[in-house]
């Protein structure tokens, strides 16, 4: 199920916002507040939609995301990361 409020659910959410926005080996340490996020889809699908440049979202940088936006400028996020949720769902 696809959470729209999600940033109240977010492992980040009492964590401080500076963070996340961190540069090199340090960005690998804010991807592991993510690693077990309940809304981790989310927070990627609006860092891909809204092409936020900055941080670290859904557990990707923006160095990450900047190539998935590369490879597919006109997806919408949402419905790529909601329809891969709902197969893995299906499967297990």
């Amino acid at each position: 199920m696809w959470v729209d409020e999600w940033s109240l659910q977010a492992a980040c959410r009492e964590n401080e916002p500076d963070e996340l926005f961190v540069r090199g080996a340090e960005q690998n340490k804010a991807k592991l507040v993510c690693s077990g996020c309940a809304v981790r889809t989310e927070c990627l699908a609006e860092a891909l939609d809204n092409q936020i440049e900055w941080g670290v979202w859904g557990g990707m940088t923006e160095r990450e995301r900047r190539a998935l936006l590369r490879r597919s400028p006109n997806a919408s996020w949402r419905a790529v990361l909601e329809a891969a949720r709902s197969r893995a769902t299906t499967v297990e």
